[in-house]
């Protein structure tokens, strides 16, 4: 018999915590062995896969829309379910709540968590009915084990590789020494400290283009951006988006050096990043392995990294540039029980790196195709198995 599964979290192409459960039910699709649905409700606007994907995920939801009826019943409340509940777990231990309003409490519940910030101490008996916690990285599970919560797996996030690989350019900005820079637009993702170590660079070369994919979802985080005081205050535009061609003129960047992509949905980056020469990601916390940064990486695109937190995971030789002055953040926290925490990179070493890069493209390229190796291992395959072990395990 089929093991019952719920996702404690929506999937869609258009956030992390989305990519991660669409994965998850795309690869768990054809495996007689789970029956999995979500207990969130099911947003058709922000699921934008190709027909035969949306045909493998018919029976996740179709079993997904039974459990939402069944969710109304338990309006407001709580529900036993019969089977693994994977439970989103915040920063204070606590899950989001399904359809309707309802706490869903499974035989067992698993918890899964990518922490960012530090968890008070009042909040951490709250794992106690949890067998297992699943994290995202290596620094999570170091973390939480500081904290005396030792049933912690680790399983890192993973790339689709039949989009995410090494591809020929299309050369559209051949002229172009084309920098991108995802994620959501906060300061833990530290876009202050690219748009400032842009400044530098773009007025000693020109031909430099960033390009950004800093849409969100969660708009309220963009002020945080200016705790830095690296830059003038971020402008938001009348989208709630971050302004990114207004705040790069108020560094006196040239409307012409900024490429704003807006939101494009997960399956459509791959043919983006390979136009890139490089990706920059100064982020000062990563609780995962910072998927956007797996993707660019699974591309070949030469890839730089602060050397911090979740990053650490996907750092491996010379399979990217890594950022290593990493210093005490305004924000965050910067150690649990003697382990590092969240990092402040430099803005003279970003520049640094996208120097050698520019300066020596064949040792880009090297990089690149090492990390590309490197990630074709992390696949959504591999992590849905590895979740699938822990099912198995404690149902």
């Amino acid at each position: 018999m089929a093991k019952r599964v719920v996702l404690g979290w929506q999937i869609s192409t258009a956030h992390g915590w989305g990519v991660y459960g669409l994965n998850l039910a795309l690869n768990w699709a054809s495996d007689p062995q789970i029956e999995a649905a979500t207990s969130f409700l099911l947003e058709p606007n922000l699921i934008d896969i190709d027909p035969l994907r949306a045909r493998a995920i018919g029976s996740f939801i179709r079993h997904s829309l039974e459990l939402n009826n069944v969710l109304r019943r338990y309006a407001n409340g709580r529900m036993e379910y019969d089977g693994i509940f994977l439970a989103n777990l915040n920063n204070d231990f606590q899950h989001l709540l399904s359809a309707h309003n309802v706490v869903v409490v499974g035989k067992p519940s698993i918890g899964v968590i990518f922490l960012e910030n530090r968890p008070s101490p009042e909040t951490v008996g709250r794992v106690k009915d949890f067998p297992c916690i699943v994290t995202g990285s290596v620094w999570n599970e170091q973390v939480l084990r500081a904290y005396s919560i030792n049933c912690v797996r680790t399983i890192h996030q993973g790339i689709d590789p039949t989009l995410f690989h090494p591809g020929p350019k299309c050369g559209l900005f051949k002229d172009r020494f084309l920098i991108f820079s995802g994620g959501k637009p906060e300061y833990r993702k530290a876009q202050d400290i690219v748009m400032a170590a842009f400044k530098v660079f773009s007025k000693r070369h020109p031909e430099s283009l960033l390009v950004t994919a800093w849409n969100t979802f969660w708009p309220g985080s963009i002020r945080s951006l200016d705790w830095s005081k690296l830059l003038p205050p971020v402008p938001i535009n009348q989208s709630n988006q971050i302004d990114v061609r207004g705040w790069a003129a108020a560094q006196q960047i040239p409307g012409e050096q900024i490429l704003d992509l807006g939101y494009v949905p997960n399956y459509r980056m791959a043919e983006i990043l390979r136009e890139m020469d490089v990706a920059l990601f100064p982020n000062r916390a990563e609780g995962g392995t910072n998927l956007v940064a797996m993707e660019c990486m699974a591309c070949a695109l030469p890839t730089i990294l602060s050397r911090n937190t979740g990053h650490v995971d996907i750092i491996e030789g010379d399979n990217c540039y890594t950022l290593d002055d990493q210093r005490q953040t305004l924000r965050g926290f910067s150690d649990v029980g003697g382990v590092t925490g969240w990092g402040e990179s430099q803005v003279d070493e970003v520049v640094e790196r996208l120097e050698q890069v520019f300066s020596d493209p064949d040792e880009a390229a090297r990089r690149g195709t090492r990390a590309a190796e490197r990630l074709a291992q992390l696949t959504w395959g591999a992590t849905a198995e590895k979740m699938k072990d822990i099912v198995m395990e404690f149902s």
